[in-house]
């Protein structure tokens, strides 16, 4: 089974669409780390009300980057499959372990899969 011209069009702008909210993601994590940090160089006291808020902080600080890094490489996959989209058409779509067609319903829901289901992510 090949993807018809208009599931093609589809998984296109589901690709754009999910790019665009990445990539919106990445600037919002990037304006507030900037905007903490400017924040905190103006503080008086290393610790605020209670040093528990500073390890609050912290584990919220590392949970932000963690996140920013799972989107960076969700970006690069969403890349990558436009990449394959664009350039090897017939490759789009066709999971890398065994050739196979990934069904469209999966397609829908993660438009950068690169596997059937059967062979993971």
């Amino acid at each position: 089974m090949t993807l018809a011209l208009a599931q093609r069009k589809h998984l296109e702008r589901r690709l754009l669409e999910e790019r665009e909210r990445v990539v919106r993601a990445l600037a919002r994590y990037t304006k507030e780390t900037r905007d903490t940090g400017r924040e905190e160089s103006g503080e008086i006291s290393a610790f605020r009300v209670h040093m528990a808020d500073v390890g609050t902080d912290t584990a919220d600080q590392e949970f932000d980057a963690a996140n920013a890094a799972r989107q960076s490489s969700e970006l690069a996959e969403i890349d990558a499959a436009l990449e394959r989209l664009y350039q090897r058409p017939d490759d789009y779509g066709r999971c890398e372990h065994d050739g196979e067609p990934i069904p469209f319903a999966r397609l829908d829901v993660v438009p950068w899969a690169r596997t059937c289901r059967e062979h993971g992510r």
